[in-house]
């Protein structure tokens, strides 16, 4: 991914300046909106940004979503800058979303599902410190439900063979917006359809304190066991009723 978005870094740059993005290319809300009081928002690193977006705009529910990079210590990186590993930020996505349609153990479900928690610093064939598992949350009422989840799947995953969890769980500090360029980028024309997750193909159950609001018929959507099956889908959000 890195090689293939290279040559447009001084575009990219341009955009980091430009305020005019504001709509969700799908959603058409605001990407840089705050949370109302039914809302809450999470920050969610599953290696490239592109493809994890998607699992989460999808989702009925979902207020809007943006990609950017959090973790790190430099103030305002360029995604040449976060990709060359020195800046200590993770690619991420901001989920805000509505309490009263879907709950965050929906969301941590797809969180787990969507990728392999397992890999330290990478996910598939894209390696380094910024593809590293993460998840950054802003309410701090939101700690014990997302360690219960990442138990219960620990527990699920020791079934299936698979090695400890490596996702890295704080409170956010700082988020940096990503540039335009980037945000729903599945979604916009020309778009190179690359997705680097590699999900382990194991499902996340009940667990303390889960409150799935998401019927049967919305997971039917995310079949793990097909290569790419996000890249398979279309751009449009899952309706809530069959």
């Amino acid at each position: 991914m890195f090689n293939f978005l290279k040559s447009i870094m001084n575009k990219e740059e341009e955009n980091l300046t430009n305020n005019a993005y504001s709509l969700h290319r799908i959603l058409k809300t605001d990407l840089k909106k705050e949370p109302k009081s039914q809302e809450d928002e999470i920050f969610f690193g599953c290696g490239c940004f592109w493809g994890a977006e998607k699992c989460f705009w999808k989702l009925p529910g979902v207020v809007t979503t943006s990609v950017g990079y959090a973790g790190g210590e430099r103030i305002n990186p360029t995604y040449y800058e976060v990709c060359s590993g020195l800046t200590g930020h993770s690619e991420v996505v901001r989920v805000i979303w509505n309490k009263k349609e879907i709950d965050i153990s929906d969301l941590l479900k797809m969180f787990w599902e969507c990728h392999d928690p397992t890999q330290k610093n990478r996910q598939g064939n894209d390696i380094g410190t910024q593809y590293r598992s993460a998840i950054y949350y802003t309410n701090k009422n939101n700690l014990d439900i997302i360690l219960a989840s990442k138990e219960q799947y620990q527990k699920e995953l020791i079934k299936k063979n698979f090695s400890l969890i490596e996702t890295e769980i704080k409170m956010i500090d700082t988020y940096f917006f990503a540039e335009k360029y980037h945000q729903q980028y599945l979604a916009s024309a020309g778009s190179r359809q690359y997705c680097s997750a590699s999900p382990t193909k194991v499902k996340l159950g009940v667990f303390t304190g889960s409150n799935y609001k998401l019927k049967d018929h919305i997971w039917e959507n995310f079949n793990w066991e097909v290569d790419k099956c996000v890249l398979r889908s279309d751009n449009n959000p899952i309706k809530n009723n069959i």
